[in-house]
């Protein structure tokens, strides 16, 4: 086996977390009175932190956008956060790597307790020893300091970062991956693309969640 410990992110690479998350996303807007016609483009809400969407692509102040993220909290959590299917494929994944011997942890830039209700809601939580995420009050957390932190809860040091994989759609996760020093996995079902994942330096890009699988113990 190749890879003993694998990390993975969560919306749009364990769920299809679009639904809850771009109707939050269009609520939150239209209380500032932005039209969403084309929800489509709110998938990009999906990866980044919140403040991270509203402030750098509405141009919002710091102000207005706790205001927009409280407004979408509003409706997320009560609603959204039921509404991320796992994809296809991922259930059966993470059992193989299971039964190969690997230690699983989620790594997310989604609030720590969103991402527990979430993992719980859709039946995986038990395949993992850890849920790893930022608190409500963090603005713009760095996911890099997340994968150290599970590494800690799993008794590892930098030593045993060639172990170590990252799992994730977005660019965001892949340089998490380098800053950390470990490899990556982007996965081209999620809502990034390969151009990105690329570009970002993922070490492995697949298209399924059992190619996942194949990374990590080398086995097709």
């Amino acid at each position: 086996m190749m890879y003993k410990y694998v990390f993975f992110d969560l919306d749009g690479t364990l769920t299809q977390s679009e639904f809850g998350i771009v109707e939050a996303a269009s609520r939150a807007l239209a209380h500032f009175g932005i039209e969403t016609p084309n929800r489509d483009l709110l998938k990009r809400f999906i990866g980044p932190p919140l403040y991270v969407s509203f402030h750098d692509f509405y141009g919002m102040s710091d102000e207005d956008s706790f205001e927009a993220i409280r407004v979408y909290r509003e409706y997320y959590e009560s609603e959204g956060v039921y509404q991320a299917p796992l994809f296809a494929g991922v259930k059966e994944a993470l059992q193989a790597l299971r039964d190969a011997g690997c230690r699983l942890m989620i790594v997310t830039s989604k609030p720590q307790n969103m991402a527990e209700v979430v993992a719980e809601h859709e039946g995986v939580s038990g395949f993992f020893e850890g849920i790893v995420g930022p608190s409500l009050e963090v603005k713009d957390p760095n996911k890099a300091v997340f994968m150290r932190r599970a590494m800690e809860l799993l008794g590892l040091s930098d030593e045993d970062r060639s172990e170590i994989l990252m799992v994730g759609d977005r660019f965001y996760d892949i340089e998490a991956a380098a800053e950390v020093g470990v490899d990556s996995v982007g996965v081209l079902y999620g809502y990034g693309n390969e151009r990105e994942l690329f570009e970002a330096g993922a070490t492995y890009i697949v298209k399924t969640p059992a190619e996942i699988v194949t990374a990590v113990t080398g086995e097709k």
